[in-house]
């Protein structure tokens, strides 16, 4: 079977946390190592990775040297990785049983060492398991195939979807930005020839807000997507223009759902 690393970044996550976790330790395909990084949480979410990972050996926790931000906690994960896949699940989100599973058998049909999927949309008051989630109407649909053109248009990939083939790949870390560390990875991955396929069934449950609310937290991102297309993509101001037009047409979109 294929070791799965599971890669998840936790900052005073609590409430939700468990959640989560257990939707990784119920996973078909139970192969797989979860590594979690604290980033120096003050609401007790350490001592639920320590209790988890006294229950479970596949859950490894560390706490992280000091607070550097959701890519900075998810990049020291990737560097303890030691599966063939590398995927992505923060703390907020779920995973549904079959998801490992499914994903593997796709990435292994076909050439692209990324792969991501359809997934659905909870609200943020969710109190549910992963395996009592019964499917709403609320889904954000996987694409077939992306490059990157593409992606320079809009971020196609959840990242609580997305996996990559760390033999083909290498482990590949998320680089050091502040926000949109996860857009700037498949990016790169993609800008070194690299492309990705998605899995229309959707196979994950992405924590959000009310359907029909864009929140202030996507407009926030406005200024970090520029600065990724401007700063680390080398895009012309023209080109970086017309991609955020896109970025913020998706939020738009997905708000929606």
């Amino acid at each position: 079977m294929s070791l799965v690393s599971v890669v998840m970044p936790v900052y005073n996550s609590a409430a939700t946390l468990g959640a989560a976790i257990r939707s990784v330790l119920t996973q078909t395909h139970s192969d797989l190592e979860l590594l979690v990084t604290d980033d120096k949480s003050s609401d007790g979410s350490m001592d639920l990775l320590m209790e988890f990972a006294r229950q479970d050996k596949r859950v490894l926790p560390e706490s992280a040297p000091e607070r550097g931000g959701a890519g900075r906690a998810r990049n020291l994960a990737i560097e303890r990785a030691r599966g063939d896949y590398v995927a992505f699940l923060d703390s907020d989100d779920m995973w549904l049983p079959e998801k490992t599973e499914r994903q593997i058998e796709f990435a292994a049909g076909g050439d692209a060492p990324l792969t991501f999927t359809s997934y659905y949309k909870m609200d943020a008051d969710y109190a549910g398991e992963s395996t009592d989630f019964i499917p709403n109407g609320r889904v954000v649909r996987a694409r077939n195939h992306v490059d990157y053109r593409a992606m320079l248009v809009r971020d196609h990939i959840g990242a609580l979807t997305a996996m990559y083939d760390r033999n083909v790949l290498g482990s590949r870390l998320m680089p050091e930005m502040r926000k949109r560390q996860d857009y700037a990875l498949w990016l790169s991955i993609m800008r070194d020839g690299a492309e990705a396929r998605g899995l229309h069934d959707p196979l994950a449950v992405y924590r959000s807000h009310q359907a029909g609310s864009l929140s202030s937290n996507k407009l926030s991102l406005v200024p970090y997507n520029w600065e990724l297309y401007r700063e680390h993509e080398g895009l012309s101001v023209p080109r970086a223009t017309r991609a955020l037009a896109g970025a913020v047409w998706q939020s738009l979109r997905n708000s929606r759902i």
